[in-house]
């Protein structure tokens, strides 16, 4: 099960990225009065959570730096509610995926029938321990499909991050490291170079750095030692085992079946970058 959820996080992601490189959820959010792109981000994916103050949401996103989480919450839910954004950000997403995979595709029985099944999939899984994923549990699902498609992905995303989060706590990883381990996965050096980390004060990113190098996972040359790929690799694998749960509610037939719906739409999304 670990390979199928490899296979589905890599045929489900692009159906989620729409949300964050493409423009129509910008707009919705924006239209709300979200003044910036991070405004509406934060608001929109913690709104689930409820209107729970900036230490809680910097908790489950796990990834930002220190004072991040603060600049946006829970200032952007003063004047716009978090259903608001909610409902904003599956607008402006389901509008996106609607018109990147065109007429043909988004009105497709196939589509229909991998909204169907990735459904069945996001509403079988455990929700202990998985706080953004429950969030997202307790919100009504679509009826149209295209939205309940990329809900139902969107839910899977969160349970593959809360599993995430948890393989990087078990592995002493901060999320500053995280993103400095994922960097040197993608063959980005420096590390500091990258666009998760470029932004952070140069003292708190030697720091990180100073870290990792003392713990042997990166060498003096900011590059991956032995030691540092195989944490890597292991953070990696256990998250493909802690995301499996979900799949376990679908036959292998229907497995096999959602696969080949989603090929052909995931596709599309890939060649338009989910722009």
């Amino acid at each position: 099960m670990t390979h199928t959820a490899r296979r589905m996080f890599e045929l489900l992601e692009p159906i989620c990225l729409v949300t964050y490189f493409a423009d129509e959820c910008n707009e919705e959010l924006a239209a709300l009065g979200h003044r910036t792109y991070w405004d509406g981000y934060f608001a929109s994916r913690a709104a689930p959570l409820g209107r729970v103050p900036a230490q809680v949401v910097h908790a489950a996103f796990y990834s930002f730096a220190d004072g991040e989480t603060a600049r946006h919450i829970p200032s952007a839910w003063e004047t716009i509610p978090p259903e608001a954004s909610v409902a904003a950000r599956e607008r402006g997403s389901a509008a996106s995926v609607r018109r990147i995979l065109g007429d043909e595709l988004a009105g497709s029985p196939g589509l229909v029938r991998a909204a169907d099944l990735t459904t069945k999939a996001a509403t079988n899984a455990p929700t202990e321990g998985r706080v953004m994923y429950a969030g997202m549990r307790a919100l009504p699902v679509p009826s149209d499909p295209v939205a309940r498609l990329w809900h139902s992905a969107t839910m899977l995303r969160e349970h593959r991050c809360d599993g995430h989060v948890a393989a990087l706590v078990g592995a002493r990883i901060g999320g500053a490291e995280a993103h400095v381990l994922d960097a040197l996965a993608k063959g980005i050096h420096p590390p500091e170079s990258f666009g998760r980390l470029h932004h952070l004060p140069k003292e708190r990113l030697a720091a990180v750095m100073d870290g990792l190098r003392e713990r042997g996972l990166v060498d003096t040359d900011g590059r991956f030692t032995d030691a540092g790929r195989e944490t890597k690799q292991r953070i990696e694998a256990l998250t493909d085992e802690l995301a499996a749960p979900p799949y376990d509610a679908l036959s292998p037939a229907e497995l096999d079946e959602l696969v080949a719906e989603l090929e052909p739409l995931t596709a599309t999304l890939v060649a338009a970058g989910s722009q």
